[in-house]
């Protein structure tokens, strides 16, 4: 338990140290043609880890199969960063400006709330609101496996914006 608490602590943490390294000026800034802002990486992760708090604190069901059965998968999948994704338009941010700050407070009330999940909840048993295409309902330690994966892809997507703002700026 202490591990998973600790891996979503520092996870989210180190996507609000990387968004916090942009000036205001620059989350909202095109890095390169077909690429999201920094604003819009950062209300993707609102959305998708948002949505994923509201899952792990849903309708659960027991699990029969092992709890972490897809860990390895989720990760395989997320932390190939030669593998190209779309995301579904559920989670897609919209072309805004969005206030840093704003972003940064509601990334750091969903770390809160996930921890608190990951300390208080079963984390064996199967989330029942949500199923995903290939991998099916995930038990809530899965959730927060695949909310850690995603948020390490999407940290390191990031710094790549952040090099390329930078570098365009000088």
């Amino acid at each position: 338990m202490e591990k998973i608490i600790k891996a979503v602590d520092e996870t989210i943490s180190d996507l609000q140290h990387v968004f916090n390294a942009f000036e205001a000026s620059q989350i909202n800034v095109i890095p390169f043609e077909g690429s999201w802002t920094a604003g819009q990486l950062a209300m993707h992760m609102v959305l998708s880890n948002g949505g994923f708090a509201e899952v792990i604190n849903g309708q659960v069901d027991e699990t029969s199969r092992p709890v972490d059965k897809n860990v390895e998968q989720i990760k395989n999948i997320f932390l190939d960063f030669n593998l190209k994704m779309n995301a579904p338009e559920v989670i897609c941010p919209q072309q805004k400006d969005y206030n840093q700050q704003k972003l940064f407070n509601q990334l750091e009330g969903i770390k809160e709330t996930l921890i608190k999940a990951a300390d208080q909840l079963d984390l064996s048993k199967t989330c029942k609101s949500f199923e995903l295409p290939s991998l099916g309902f995930l038990t809530r330690l899965e959730a927060l496996y695949f909310v850690i994966y995603h948020t390490k892809r999407h940290t390191h997507q990031l710094k790549n914006i952040l090099e390329r703002v930078n570098s365009s700026a000088n």
